[in-house]
């Protein structure tokens, strides 16, 4: 047998085969919660002396236990709701400067130079992918907290056990790309983006939660049509409610269900892809837990089909579960481990064997992998490992990815920090030996690893890269990319950051050498709420691109304003 089937379905499984094997999945994953919650209440049957819940000492109890001692005492402790655990570090992370020194351009204008960076829920950056629904807002409990304007739409009590908050993101964007999207015709592009998001969040004690977020993404000005990404206009991003099923080994597990954006690890293969104007999101159902050492997370979803001017629906075609895990043992160290499947049902015609495109294409493809990341002082590290196999359009999947840098921070003014890295994921040699080799990266934010330029996927490519950052004062980032890109396979497709082939030769005689992309960024972190985010991308063909595409030379730059409240 040949060795690269590691595992494979029958060549055509019937829809009704398809739909048992779906359904028996879809119950394992919400049986998974409901298993948990039946660990709680025996636990609780058979308790003989249940102690009183301490929010601020970590005492482990269930709610339900809980509930009578807290009812006498007085209000329910708030100060530890709700549950958050930070985002993991991505790939490529920075250590962020220590004081004293001026923290944001008001700061500076204001002669407010601070000992040490203050307490803020957002990162001082344009970008930032985390959900709405993970920022840390609970240190305005502490009343020595610096006041801020936006203070009285957050956290609202009501009563003793009910919580509120509004929040909300606006930003602007123009942009202009030359050569966009290598298109034969070598067409510039210059439009503007816009987009609006505002919240409402509500807890119940720790117990449940209704969390609602809109998105209105609008784009105009435009010499080529917008893409999908760049429009959904008075939308649905996220709408859940949470239910606490238990606490278990001094950490709470819930329940979440309905539509919701998902960012897990280093966001390779899962993320909210915070750069498109719509952001990407999900509907299912979650099951989760967290304590000090460790988060894990179980999940069911579909993603969301954008259209412009209706509500979003979910993709009856494509199911997404998992199970990932991450372990924080070691302070500043982290260990994911995670296995996903993606079922999708589309119909691949065969001259797209190749194509690897996840919205396209009847193929079930499971990734198994892991990820180590970290740093000892200044010394940076990250290796991430992930496998795949399955069947596409009747062929037996065995694909990789590899994924590793080391860094270090320089003893320097100015913060200086450098990664080099590397970057690979296989690609196919042959579409007619019954094997499919090429990556499918799955939901990624690919932009933020392999170019601003987004010409490249994570998907038959290596990419040999280095980063340097620098800091002149601690509100004024600025980061500079540097890439070369081969291709896997000569053979293969070229694939943009949106996982869709874009350019191939059969014969394999164009070369592999794709190009060469620098990138720079500079960020100003106006206040707490405010970024201007400047960034300037270039290309230079490679051999592959030349005879691919002739004469083409893409670049792209973009100014960004963004306001969160």
């Amino acid at each position: 047998m040949n060795s690269s089937r590691v595992f494979s379905f029958s060549a055509e499984p019937s829809a009704a085969l398809r739909i048992h094997w779906i359904k028996k999945i879809q119950h394992k994953l919400f049986n998974i919660g409901f298993s948990i919650a039946a660990m709680c209440l025996v636990s609780q049957a058979y308790a003989t002396n249940p102690a009183t819940a301490n929010t601020n000492t970590g005492t482990p109890t269930s709610s339900a236990s809980a509930a009578a001692p807290q009812a006498a005492a007085g209000p329910f402790d708030m100060s530890k709701v709700p549950p958050i655990s930070p985002a993991a570090r991505p790939g490529l992370f920075m250590l962020p400067p220590t004081g004293p020194g001026y923290f944001s351009l008001w700061d500076l204008i204001t002669g407010n130079k601070r000992e040490k960076p203050p307490v803020a829920p957002y990162a001082p950056f344009a970008l930032l992918t985390t959900p709405a629904y993970d920022i840390d807002f609970r240190y305005l409990d502490n009343p020595d907290h610096e006041k801020d304007l936006f203070d009285p739409v957050k956290r609202i009590h009501l009563a003793s056990d009910w919580l509120l908050s509004f929040g909300g993101n606006f930003w602007y964007r123009y942009i202009h790309e030359t050569d966009s999207r290598l298109n034969a015709e070598g067409t510039n592009n210059d439009f503007h983006m816009l987009r609006t998001r505002f919240h409402a969040d509500l807890w119940y004690r720790d117990r449940v939660r209704l969390f609602a977020e809109l998105i209105d993404a609008r784009a105009f000005g435009s010499e080529l049509p917008p893409l999908v990404t760049d429009r959904n206009h008075a939308d649905i991003l996220n709408m859940f409610a949470d239910i606490k099923l238990a606490n278990i080994n001094n950490g709470p597990a819930y329940i979440r269900v309905g539509r919701q954006e998902l960012m897990y690890g280093s966001q390779r293969l899962i993320s909210t892809l915070d750069w498109v104007n719509t952001r990407r999101t999900f509907q299912g159902v979650k099951t989760f837990w967290r304590n000090a050492e460790w988060d894990v997370d179980a999940f069911w979803m579909r993603p969301m089909v954008i259209e412009k001017g209706n509500v979003d629906n979910w993709d009856t075609q494509q199911n997404f579960f998992g199970l990932w895990a991450t372990n924080k043992t070691r302070p500043g160290h982290l260990i994911d481990l995670y296995f996903l499947s993606l079922i999708n049902d589309r119909n691949l015609a065969a001259t797209n064997v190749l194509s690897g495109n996840i919205l396209q294409g009847n193929a079930d493809t499971h990734t198994i992998g892991g990820r180590l990341a970290g740093n000892y002082d200044n010394f940076l590290y990250e290796l991430e490992g992930m496998y795949q196999f399955g069947q596409r359009s009747n062929l037996d999947v065995s694909a990789f990815a590899v994924a590793t840098g080391l860094g270090y921070r320089l003893p320097l003014p100015m913060n200086p920090q450098g990664w080099i890295r590397y970057d690979f994921a296989s690609g196919d040699s042959n579409s007619k030996d019954g094997r499919s080799n090429t990556f499918n990266q799955l939901f990624p934010f690919g932009h933020y690893y392999l170019g601003f330029l987004d010409r490249i996927g994570r998907q038959n490519m290596h990419d040999i890269n280095a980063q340097f950052t620098m800091q002149p004062m601690p509100w004024i980032t600025f980061i500079t990319q540097y890439h070369r890109f081969y291709l896997a396979n000569n053979r293969d497709f070229l694939y943009n950051a949106a996982g869709q082939a874009t350019l191939q030769d059969v014969t394999g005689q164009s070369g592999s050498h794709i190009g060469d992309e620098l990138d720079f960024r500079l960020n100003l972190h106006v206040n707490r709420h405010q970024d201007v985010l400047v960034g300037y991308s270039k290309m230079w063909r490679g051999e592959f691109l030349d005879k691919q595409r002739p004469g083409i030379s893409p670049d792209l730059f973009y100014v960004q304003y963004n306001i969160r409240f």
